[in-house]
C-alpha cells in the first residue's frame, strides 16, 4: 500500500474526498481518518488547515494515521453519548477500531494518531466511559 500525505482544510466536503483518496485502504483504515478529520472540523473549527498521513507501518496489514491541526490546546477525549444523540461517537468508533491511539503535542499544534491492524475481526464496541478509550488509557507517543 502506498502512504498518503495531505494538507487539506477541515471541512465538511473533505471528508468524503479523504476517503475517496483512501480508497486503496479498507473500511477501518478510511473509517478512523475521517472520523479524526471530523473532529477537526467539530472542535478547532471549519476550514482549519491540517495535515493528514497514512502509512503502513512494518508487519502485514498495520496502517498508521495521523491527522495534525494547528490547535494544541484541546485534548481529545472518549466519552458516552446518549442514544438519541447525532454526535460524539467519532473516537468512541477509532477506540474501537484501532490497536492503539495516542495525542501528540508539538509547539505548531497536535497530532491525533491512531495505528489499526487491518483484518483482525469485528471490533468491540463495549461500554466507554470518560477518561480512556474503551476502558484503555490514552497511548503513549512512540
Amino acid at each position: 500500500m502506498r502512504d498518503v500525505e495531505l494538507h487539506m482544510p477541515a471541512t465538511p466536503k473533505a471528508v468524503p474526498e479523504l476517503r475517496h483518496r483512501l480508497h486503496g485502504y479498507d473500511y477501518d483504515v478510511r473509517l478512523c481518518a475521517t472520523e479524526l478529520l471530523t473532529n477537526v472540523v467539530e472542535h478547532v473549527g471549519d476550514g482549519t488547515t491540517v495535515y493528514v498521513r497514512v502509512v503502513d507501518l512494518s508487519g502485514p496489514g498495520r496502517a498508521r494515521i495521523e491527522v495534525t491541526d494547528p490547535d494544541p490546546r484541546g485534548m481529545p477525549t472518549v466519552l458516552s453519548a446518549a442514544e438519541t444523540a447525532e454526535c460524539g461517537r467519532g473516537l468512541v468508533l477509532v477506540a474501537a477500531l484501532a490497536e492503539r491511539w495516542g495525542v501528540e503535542r508539538g509547539p505548531g499544534g497536535k497530532t491525533v494518531w491512531c495505528e489499526v491492524v487491518r483484518g483482525r475481526g469485528a471490533a468491540d464496541f463495549g461500554e466507554v466511559e470518560g477518561g480512556g478509550a474503551a476502558g484503555r488509557p490514552i497511548a503513549a507517543a512512540p
